[in-house]
């Protein structure tokens, strides 16, 4: 029988009980800044000691805000969230500073061993540049501040046939076989948005003002530039994503312009609406892969084994310590994540399941973050488990399509497994304009401070348009229009945390292309890349993964090409 309990890790430098308060910190932090370094060995002790406190420090917060999201009307967790991001961040802010400093100022620094730390010292270096003593309280009033929107969101729901549905729930409505069903779903959905469209445009306008001024504090021109650094953005510029959003304008808006086409030809209408994008041409109902959210856990978890029993296993130790929240409900927030649990060493998945193809793919997606978070669990800094988004989307996107080839767990008939294999690939090529058009529009923003409400939803409409507009016709439905931008909650959580799931999109499909040609290779490759944490450059990780880091015009043509054939494969 396999233990399937997560042993709590022994604490070796703090307190194995220690409540997370200033006045039982403080002294921690004391002794790690005036503690004296006489050689490497020590200094390496003291990093192994400093990354201990984090990892409890990073649990702490995680616990915090997956019980708030869990359920946002409960004022007690929201609190519980704020007192940390009030009370506890600003007061370690500066001392981490120090503490950085007092690393780079190390005599023994030059010691440590070159390949192993080059990732984390200059990410190191990077957070000492860029930190500025009077955004400390601007960063904590922006995390507080931002998740209003969780809140705002949280609490929306719609009444259809005298029920009462979240909007993940009433989605499903719009994939209905009859025109009406989903026109009208669509718009109750629309126009329960837009009871709360002004109220989310005083909150953006708030956090683009004081994200404005937390870049000018750092002496840099605009937020975008600031958040290239902060995000250490090593690798690549904003003129490299503009080149991208070029290559996926030239690539794969041609071919989603041509699906439409035959989309529309398939549906017997002359005009494609948005309510017609997600029904399935076959004229079947929608996709149901699962009865409930522990029927997708099961299922999930069989998934996972059958491509590689370890796999299986880390999902089923989840299972067993309670650590899924998959159903949708009122009251929740919107989205799904997988956090990770820094001392734990395992992670948390979050999402509002409906019972639909999507929710499939969000799981087998968070649990590909969740196997990341496994992997690299015994890394020996906390610090080296920071994958940046363009590593840890790798995970995610790559496991939605190898884990493809089990899907029958879901679907026993052939018929409907063709078919969400089919509108798996179709979502693929979408991901891409959609990736541009957020990214596209989070430039236009920060880079144009001084805008209004109805300034960004004009630039929000011409972007839109550039990249196909979802390939619908959206006349007669201009306030709908310009008002979809707001269902993206990266925009408002997590800034700038977004063109990395197109890179990782494309490093997803070549993945899949070894995968199909040699899977036991080519797992074995994804599974070793995922392992080193964050202790290599991204380039290198790629390399190991046995892909290239590149997302340029012919690297898109050629996976473009590649997923469009497999779509012609399953006819």
């Amino acid at each position: 029988m396999i233990n399937l309990t997560i042993p709590k890790k022994k604490r070796n430098y703090i307190p194995q009980d220690l409540q997370i308060k200033w006045d039982n910190l403080e002294p921690i932090l004391n002794e790690l800044l005036v503690r004296p370094i006489e050689n490497v060995n020590e200094l390496e002790q003291w990093l192994k000691d400093k990354s201990e406190l984090e990892a409890a420090l990073e649990e702490d917060f995680a616990w915090r805000y997956i019980k708030m999201s869990c359920d946002t009307a409960n004022e007690s967790l929201v609190k519980d969230f704020q007192y940390f991001a009030t009370e506890i961040e600003p007061k370690i802010s500066p001392v981490a500073n120090q503490l950085n400093q007092k690393f780079n100022d190390s005599p023994f620094i030059d010691e440590l061993d070159h390949d192993k730390y080059f990732v984390f010292i200059r990410a190191i270096r990077k957070a000492i540049e860029i930190y500025r003593e009077e955004n400390v309280e601007l960063l904590t009033k922006l995390q507080v501040t931002q998740q209003k929107y969780q809140s705002i969101t949280g609490a929306m729901s719609v009444t259809i046939n005298d029920q009462e549905y979240t909007l993940e729930q009433a989605a499903n409505f719009i994939k209905d076989p009859n025109r009406e069903v989903r026109q009208q779903a669509w718009e109750t959905i629309q126009q329960r948005r837009l009871v709360d469209k002004d109220e989310l445009n005083i909150l953006f306008d708030e956090l683009v003002a004081m994200r404005h001024q937390v870049a000018l504090n750092a002496g840099f021109e605009n937020y975008r530039d600031y958040m290239f650094q902060a995000l250490g953005r090593f690798d690549y510029t904003p003129q490299d994503c503009y080149h991208f959003h070029e290559a996926i304008e030239k690539q794969i808006v041609p071919i989603l312009k041509e699906q439409a086409a035959s989309r529309a030809e398939s549906l017997g209408i002359e005009v494609l609406k948005p309510w017609d994008m997600d029904v399935s041409t076959t004229g079947k109902p929608a996709l149901k892969p699962f009865k409930d959210g522990a029927d997708l856990i099961d299922k999930s978890i069989d998934c996972f084994n059958a491509i590689n029993p370890q796999l299986g296993q880390m999902l089923a130790t989840m299972k067993a310590n309670n650590l899924f929240d998959v159903e949708s409900r009122k009251g929740k927030a919107p989205g799904g994540y997988n956090y990770p649990l820094a001392e734990t060493g395992a992670p948390f998945i979050f999402m509002n399941s409906a019972n639909s193809l999507r929710d499939l793919t969000t799981m087998v997606h968070e649990g590909g973050h969740a196997i990341h978070t496994f992997l690299t669990a015994n890394l020996e800094l906390n610090d080296f488990k920071h994958c940046p988004s363009e590593v840890a989307e790798l995970a995610s996107m790559s496991m939605e399509l190898i884990s493809m080839d089990n899907w029958h767990i879901y679907f026993s008939n052939e018929e409907d497994l063709i078919r969400a294999k089919k509108e798996q690939l179709v979502d693929v090529l979408k991901t891409l304009p959609w990736v541009a058009v957020i990214d596209q529009y989070q430039h236009w923003i920060y880079t144009n401070p001084g805008h209004n409400a109805a300034d960004r939803e004009e630039a929000f409409k011409q972007i839109y348009a550039r990249f196909g507009a979802g390939f619908t016709n959206w006349d007669g439905l201009e306030k709908e229009f310009g008002n979809v931008w707001q269902k993206q909650l990266h925009l408002f959580e997590v800034p700038f945390y977004y063109i990395e799931y197109a890179i990782a999109q494309l490093g997803a499909i070549a993945i899949w292309k070894n995968y199909k040609e040699n899977p036991e290779k080519a797992l074995q490759q994804y599974l070793a890349a995922l392992a080193l944490g964050y202790s290599k450059p991204i380039n290198e990780i790629y390399e190991t993964a046995g892909i290239k880091f590149d997302f340029s015009l012919s690297y898109v043509e050629q996976l473009a090409t590649f997923v469009k054939d497999e779509l012609q494969k399953l006819g």
